[in-house]
């Protein structure tokens, strides 16, 4: 489930989602919502999505995320021009 917030990570997961995406948060507020759910709901997978690049990526990473979305690996990713003849 798509979040935006702690509460509404709190909520789905207390709903029964086996995943929360926390999607563009700041970093710290990122940890700090991520921290919450694993403590309440340890077995829930966490991940962060919205806004990572490589050059943030370390700031994104931290003991409470389990994945990590990075849209720029596809809709920035150069264009290949390529045929194959068989």
């Amino acid at each position: 489930v798509e979040c935006s917030s702690a509460a509404e990570a709190l909520a789905a997961a207390g709903a029964g989602a086996d995943i929360v995406l926390l999607d563009n948060l700041a970093p710290q507020e990122l940890h700090a919502a991520a921290a919450q759910v694993k403590a309440v709901y340890p077995r829930v997978t966490v991940e962060a999505s919205g806004g990572i690049v490589l050059g943030t990526l370390p700031q994104f990473l931290g003991p409470h995320i389990d994945v990590v979305s990075m849209g720029c690996l596809t809709h920035s990713a150069p264009a290949l021009d390529f045929a194959l003849r068989v």
